[in-house]
């Protein structure tokens, strides 16, 4: 893929960066001062055929958001949070916040001084050498497919739950418990996304602000409306606000802690979609930064709302509307969207989760697609993958892959059993936790020798990214000791929680592939294509 490589060491003991091709500009070189305006990300753009200068601020906030899908978040979180913590939840909701907060001060830094769209697979690899690099790519993969496998599933339920509700057909609904019915409806969603993402971002981005503005708009109107019935006293299950409900300390152990906490950091999962995009987006070093902090705060505000109203509606219980019903924790928006709106406007809820859900099955296929793009730029993957149409500007191959493996996963883990797709959502949070406390610790060892030249590269390269890189490590550790009860799942494999099965076997499986690869085509893990002192990509066939 390359026409030529990094020279042997000098006598200095630096490599030299391979000379850029005739008009493309190179950023910094990483470990140094951050790249000035977009010069690196414009550079790093040429590279690899993204179409730059392509989404601004406003555009790259809403693609956070827009990945989280926070209306499917919250209606899949709500009930098995109130189960784990009880009235804590907005507790762990802000406790979950915590780290995600201190790792994207890491994103943030290691961006404006590398933008690649590689992110958490580029940064690693420049702290930790290629193998932790490589495996940091594929947590993120693995995760992303896992994640709209999930997204297909929810908004095909929420679409025959809307259709439904708007024809008066309890058989319109029913559709949807036919597995066939619902297995191509998935493919069908999947399908559509993948072609929109392969077009690009640019062709659709008033769809994405529509999407998102109707998500907020209407998690801002169920919550406004819930608030004000429970505070009109004529529900018995209501239960009045207490700022005690802020408190994480008064959760009743740190293993209910531990799981609420698994459950709010998914929810936050994606914001760092705004990072993937650095090469495409105005001011490369320095808005995607900006746009993931603005995303989470959006965020964690829509979240303590809902989460505030809800328990204030609902109370905390385990019969009638309570969150903590078995049969209306799974799905608390289905449950609540009439007794909170009224016919006909509960509509309005199932439309939310449907366009949360579709929404983000579009832009999730931006991390993946990106950061394979990127792996194979620096030849750690098959280099198919970082073919670019020509025409979109997107990485083509990479989105169809993502697609496809995500259709095939899906349909291969429905037709198994239900159960064992469950397992696999349950196994997502060590995905999570796994490549994101990599990226916060390379964000450490990376800028460790300028962390002592002011208060704020000490604060903001250091310790803020090292307490979140602690935290996520002692949630992925405190998430593998409960996995292996096989009561944290649906059953056991040899004794062991079947959680924990398949979360560890999809970790070695990334160590076999990664094996495999490196025999195959070493150059990448023998750091001749990237490495600590390579400068953003400026070299390709």
């Amino acid at each position: 893929m390359f026409d030529q490589q990094l020279s042997e060491h000098g006598s200095s003991g630096r490599a030299t960066a391979p000379a850029a091709p005739q008009g493309a500009p190179v950023s910094g070189a990483s470990g140094g001062a951050p790249d000035q305006g977009a010069a690196g990300a414009t550079g790093a753009t040429g590279d690899k055929g993204l179409r730059g200068n392509s989404v601004g601020l406003l555009g790259s906030v809403v693609l956070g958001v827009s990945t989280v899908a926070p209306v499917y978040c919250l209606t899949a979180t709500l009930g098995p949070t109130v189960t784990a913590v009880g009235v804590q939840m907005p507790a762990v909701f802000l406790a979950g916040f915590l780290p995600m907060l201190l790792v994207a001060f890491a994103y943030k830094e290691l961006n404006k001084d590398f933008p690649d769209c590689g992110t958490s697979f580029t940064w690693t690899v420049k702290a930790f050498g290629p193998r932790v690099g490589w495996m940091a790519g594929w947590g993120l993969t693995v995760a992303t497919i896992i994640v709209l496998s999930n997204l297909a599933g929810v908004a095909t339920d929420f679409l025959y739950l809307m259709l439904g509700e708007m024809t008066g057909s309890s058989g319109v609904a029913a559709l949807n418990d036919n597995q066939a019915v619902h297995l191509l409806t998935v493919v069908a969603l999947i399908a559509a996304a993948t072609a929109m993402s392969y077009r690009g971002m640019t062709a659709t981005k008033w769809f994405q602000y529509s999407l998102v503005g109707l998500q907020l708009a209407v998690l801002v109107l169920f919550a406004v409306i819930a608030i004000a019935k429970a505070a009109a006293g004529d529900l018995p299950e209501s239960i009045g606000f207490s700022a005690s409900w802020l408190n994480p300390l008064q959760v009743s152990s740190f293993s209910a802690f531990t799981a609420g906490l698994s459950l709010s950091i998914f929810m936050y999962w994606g914001w760092d979609t705004c990072l993937t995009m650095n090469e495409e987006t105005l001011g490369g070093a320095r808005t995607p930064g900006r746009a993931a902090m603005t995303s989470m705060i959006t965020l964690v505000g829509s979240y303590l709302l809902v989460a505030i109203a809800s328990q204030m509606f609902a109370g905390v219980g385990s019969t009638g509307n309570g969150l903590g019903n078995p049969e209306t924790s799974d799905n608390v928006f289905a449950a609540l969207a009439r007794p909170v709106l009224g016919s006909p406007w509960s509509v309005l809820l199932f439309l939310a989760v449907v366009a949360s859900a579709a929404a983000s099955l579009q832009t999730t296929f931006i991390p993946v697609a990106r950061t394979l793009l990127a792996m194979s730029s620096y030849r750690a993957v098959p280099p198919r993958f970082g073919a670019v149409h020509p025409r979109f500007r997107t990485p083509g191959y990479a989105t169809v892959a993502a697609g496809t493996a995500t259709a095939v996963f899906y349909v291969g883990m429905s037709l198994i059993s239900e159960d064992v797709v469950q397992d696999t959502i349950l196994a997502l949070g060590l995905m999570i936790c796994f490549y994101y406390a990599l990226t916060a610790f390379a964000c450490v060892w990376y800028f460790r020798r300028s962390l002592r030249n002011s208060l704020r590269d000490l604060a903001l390269k250091g310790i803020a990214p090292l307490l979140g890189g602690v935290l996520l490590s002692g949630v992925f550790l405190q998430t593998l000791t409960d996995a292996w009860d096989p009561a944290y799942g649906s059953g056991a494999v040899l004794g062991i929680g079947s959680v924990f099965v398949i979360g560890v076997g999809i970790l070695l499986l990334g160590v076999v592939l990664m094996t495999w690869y490196r025999a195959y085509r070493p150059e990448f893990f023998r750091g001749e294509t990237l490495r600590k002192d390579t400068p953003a990509l400026v070299v390709e066939d």
